[in-house]
């Protein structure tokens, strides 16, 4: 049985600095070249961030082509009995993005290290400047289509009741006054509750204790259809995975986000 096996999707650090010798652990660390060079969790491999996004105008967010996602994960080292735990030093939003990647490869064995590199430098935990060796695998994915809502798919379900649309860009952008795209505004009916707002910065950029409740004010509650986004679905890596630690069922993350919609010149926009 797998040492991180009965844990929940976020962990804590104590939780991973207790298993960090775990034989089915695949660590990634998805921070600034600098910052993992400069110190990482002992044993965290460095993925580049730019990796898990297709990265191409004008929706750069949009999820990579499968010859892609297999060339990533061939050189983790990917296999079926592996356990991940994702970090970034952002406190989470391209290590929530990753976790949407493994929905979407259908790899269920994730974890979120909660608040990330600043929680667990806040606890004075061991860092290392070492570059674990690589093992590359041969891989073939399946993708699913699950976890992640098209432009089409969204747009079929404007309106809807049982729906809600998690915007969690600044409320500039939301508003339309900062524009990303050529067209500034917000998806109809979405719901603008900003990605860091959803975090405690006095415990290490971790998820509020209080979000549940803060969410369920808001309307963005666990008996409707969560999605959610930002510009790329870099910052929305942060809340599809709080929407999912809540346990809500039915979670989410159009990754095309502002960076499709708002340069598309006939989607229904509000300000």
């Amino acid at each position: 049985m797998s040492a991180f096996a009965n844990l929940p999707l976020v962990i804590e650090p104590a939780e991973l600095a207790e298993r960090l010798d775990a034989a089915d652990l695949i660590l990634i660390d998805l921070s600034s070249a600098a910052r993992y060079a400069a110190g990482h969790i002992p044993g965290a491999q460095w993925v580049d961030a730019k990796r898990t996004q297709l990265g191409q105008p004008p929706a750069p967010g949009l999820l990579p082509e499968r010859a892609q996602l297999e060339a990533l994960f061939a050189d983790i080292g990917h296999h079926p009995d592996a356990t991940y735990v994702l970090y970034d030093d952002e406190g989470g939003p391209w290590a929530g993005r990753f976790i949407w990647l493994l929905d979407v490869i259908g790899h269920s064995r994730h974890h979120f290290l909660n608040g990330g590199l600043q929680a667990w430098i806040s606890e004075g935990r061991e860092l290392s400047q070492d570059t674990p060796a690589r093992h590359p695998t041969q891989v073939s994915l399946t993708l699913h289509d699950e976890p992640t809502a098209t432009r089409d798919y969204l747009r079929s379900r404007l309106g809807d009741a049982d729906m809600a649309i998690w915007d969690v860009r600044g409320a500039d952008e939301y508003r339309g006054e900062k524009l990303s795209s050529a067209r500034g505004g917000h998806i109809p009916g979405a719901i603008n509750f900003e990605w860091t707002a959803g975090m405690d910065a006095q415990r290490g950029m971790r998820i509020r204790k209080d979000i549940a409740d803060v969410l369920q004010h808001l309307g963005i509650t666990p008996d409707k259809e969560i999605i959610t986004h930002c510009q790329t679905h870099r910052r929305s890596g942060f809340t599809y995975v709080v929407a999912k630690s809540l346990g809500y069922p039915r979670v989410k993350a159009y990754a095309g986000s502002w960076a499709e919609w708002g340069n598309l010149p006939d989607t229904p926009i509000e300000r």
